[in-house]
């Protein structure tokens, strides 16, 4: 069968519901939230290494085997995180084949689409680099960080389903300095990670600061990100239509988040709060691109001119 033919044959599939759509999009952005969070299980386990090769756990071995150096534990954290990341990418590529049997083809939905997949086996690809370095600190925080763009993105994805509507316009000038506030929180997490004692194996060498210095700073950064959307609430007051639920929703994630960060900075870092933290990072994430895209639709209020006798 020739591409053409094959081409023409997918082409008259009819176009996938708009529940199924979303239904997707939304377990994209679901599994991608909780990739982070797995991988952060495998951090505050000292799993990091537990299969100390890539893409295979051991050397002529793709699964874990008895190793007198490395946990069996250890290695079945390890190994179900990157099992996790085959149904991460199962379903991101489901996405992507959703939109492009949508008709009409709405581009910037598509480019989202494509972005999963592809954004998947980025991440693998770090993932792998990572582990070859031994799980350097940095390289952990970008394996984070392009989880985090990844979740971001998803977000956008769900909002991006046709609904055969008008096309929101853009976001307002507002939300760049709360969107931008939020990467300096999330880079300054993880550089608390990277000197804070769970570095995904014990003979990781930590990043060389003060842990106590750098969660000051990424706490200052979390409140300068709140303080800012209590003035993007000042600005909803004057749209029309101002998703409110979407405003309340971040506000207290946000909250959430503050409150699991300074009970894990007083409880000495224990593991399960790091875990909910990441996840709580996610949510944050997510509830920021939510708020994005509900205000993509807003207008400004008009006054109603008086009509002249």
């Amino acid at each position: 069968m020739s591409f053409a033919s094959l081409k023409a044959r997918i082409d008259r599939l009819p176009t996938p519901s708009y529940r199924l759509q979303v239904g997707v999009a939304i377990a994209v952005v679901a599994t991608q939230a909780l990739i982070a969070m797995t991988g952060a299980i495998v951090r505050v386990t000292g799993s990091g290494l537990g299969c100390p090769t890539w893409p295979q756990c051991h050397d002529g071995s793709m699964v874990p085997v008895e190793h007198p150096e490395f946990a069996m534990l250890n290695q079945w954290i390890e190994f179900g995180n990157r099992l996790f990341t085959g149904l991460v990418g199962i379903i991101a590529g489901a996405a992507f084949v959703l939109a492009y049997l949508h008709r009409p083809r709405d581009k910037r939905y598509l480019r989202l689409a494509l972005a999963m997949p592809v954004g998947v086996v980025v991440q693998a690809a770090i993932g792998g680099i990572t582990v070859r370095l031994d799980l350097l600190w940095w390289t952990v925080a970008i394996h984070l960080l392009a989880s985090t763009v990844m979740v971001w993105l998803a977000t956008l994805l769900v909002h991006a389903v046709p609904r055969g509507q008008e096309p929101a316009g853009r976001g307002p000038r507002l939300l760049y300095v709360p969107t931008a506030l939020l990467v300096g929180v999330l880079v300054t997490g993880t550089m608390v990670t990277g000197a804070g004692p769970h570095g995904g194996d014990p003979e990781t060498p930590r990043f060389d600061l003060p842990v106590e210095t750098l969660a000051h700073v990424h706490a200052a950064m979390l409140y300068t990100f709140l303080g800012s959307l209590v003035l993007v609430g000042f600005w909803l007051r004057g749209t029309a239509n101002p998703p409110w639920r979407r405003y309340q929703v971040l506000l207290a994630v946000v909250v959430a988040q503050g409150a699991i960060g300074l009970v894990q900075f007083w409880t000495g870092v224990p593991e399960l709060l790091v875990s909910l933290h990441v996840l709580g990072a996610m949510c944050v994430i997510v509830a920021t691109a939510s708020l994005w895209c509900g205000v993509r639709v807003a207008r400004p209020l008009v006054a109603k001119a008086t009509p002249t006798t």
